[in-house]
């Protein structure tokens, strides 16, 4: 199945742009038609996969309420088909509700609802798939649509906790930037002209204070190109050389504050996800492959592929991760028990709940102290900036005789 970008009109006469996945040109029409359009132009588009549960053109809010309602009516008796009819009936989402007619019709041709979701690789990743495809085979589809809600209502609170943690320190940067740019490039130099009349010699403090004045008033694309090439660099780099990326991905654990609060979020992601799969019946081998493709670091999946190498070997499961030597005593104290007595799910989730609430915490900690310390910052910069210009002329002053 391919996926078309269109251009269609509906009955009142506007045009419609949307995509939709089709077998050819032909079916993209008829499937249009049973939405009340007509076909005008369509042109085929390459599909992109990911392996988050979001895709492109299906919002994180949308998947949520479409998870939500179709365990709600699965679990009331009604049959896939009438449950993802009432659906698409309901969304306004145009992409989500081409997506579910197209699953309806593929269901009706005597397909599963996770064959279904495989020929939409932008809406649904291969994670997403595999819990439904255990879901059905277990028996257990409602419980694994009620975890896979959970667990994308969980993944909102985690972008916001992201979200927290650099918005604020980003945005008072760019006002430090921008006040020093304004006090080195114009109120210095006003006030330099004037000391410099005065003929006294300056101290080291005030040389200093003018040396970086005419730094920023010569070099001043420097200083805001440089690090936008740097950022271009590393990201080029990243892209292109994988042990170069796995050395970024390292160096962000080990940086002080943030390394933290980095490095018990990919836990928490990774513990999360692991006790959904593993209670929805996939093995712990699945698991582990799928965690190495969630975490969003490649110096964390590194060492999730090599615990998977070690189990795949013989190995115990908390004895492999602890071989890694790169997760927490927790984790690996938490899956000790989980394995010994059997209650790996129940296990991963209290770490799950315990590193999502330290993030919580860390993150409140951390707006607190970057407020008062940029604070500080601010005024000792103009504290420096005052006592380098005020002091000669107070000295001047005090040297006239009337």
């Amino acid at each position: 199945m391919e996926l078309f970008k269109y251009k269609a009109i509906n009955k009142a006469g506007k045009f419609i742009h949307g995509r939709c996945d089709a077998m050819n040109p032909g079916d993209l029409e008829v499937r249009l038609s049973r939405l009340e359009l007509d076909l005008i132009s369509h042109k085929q588009v390459q599909k992109v996969r990911s392996n988050s549960f979001t895709r492109q053109g299906i919002k994180r809010t949308d998947l949520i309420t479409f998870c939500f309602h179709l365990e709600q009516l699965l679990r009331a008796g009604v049959p896939i088909l009438e449950a993802l009819g009432d659906l698409r009936d309901s969304v306004e989402t145009p992409r989500l509700k081409e997506v579910m007619s197209a699953m309806i019709e593929t269901i009706g041709g005597g397909r599963s609802l996770s064959e279904a979701m495989s020929d939409f690789p932008n809406e649904f990743s291969e994670i997403f798939i595999n819990l439904i495809s255990a879901g059905e085979e277990s028996g257990e589809l409602v419980k694994v649509l009620e975890h896979i809600t959970e667990n994308l209502k969980w993944q909102d609170e985690q972008v916001a906790n992201t979200k927290k943690i650099f918005t604020y320190p980003i945005f008072v940067f760019i006002i430090i930037i921008a006040v020093m740019f304004f006090l080195m490039m114009y109120l210095v130099p006003q006030l330099v002209q004037f000391m410099q009349t005065m003929g006294e010699e300056l101290p080291l403090h005030t040389r200093v204070l003018i040396s970086f004045s005419n730094f920023f008033n010569q070099f001043w694309y420097v200083i805001i190109l440089l690090p936008i090439l740097i950022i271009i660099g590393v990201t080029f780099g990243m892209n292109k050389n994988l042990d170069f990326r796995r050395w970024i991905d390292g160096l962000k654990l080990k940086i002080p504050v943030y390394g933290p609060i980095l490095k018990k979020m990919i836990m928490t992601r990774f513990t999360n996800y692991f006790a959904i799969m593993y209670a929805s019946g996939i093995t712990v081998m699945d698991c582990v492959k799928s965690g190495e493709k969630i975490v969003g670091n490649t110096a964390v999946a590194k060492a999730i592929n090599d615990a998977g190498r070690l189990i795949g070997e013989g190995e115990g499961i908390s004895s492999a991760f602890e071989k890694t030597k790169l997760f927490p005593p927790l984790v690996l104290r938490m899956l000790r028990v989980g394995e010994n007595t059997g209650t790996l799910e129940k296990s991963l989730q209290n770490v799950s709940y315990f590193y999502n609430r330290e993030v919580k915490e860390s993150v409140e900690q951390l707006q607190q102290m970057i407020g008062p310390a940029l604070t500080v910052f601010i005024g000792l910069l103009i504290g420096w900036i005052m006592f380098s210009v005020l002091g000669p002329i107070y000295d001047l002053i005090a040297k006239i005789k009337i």
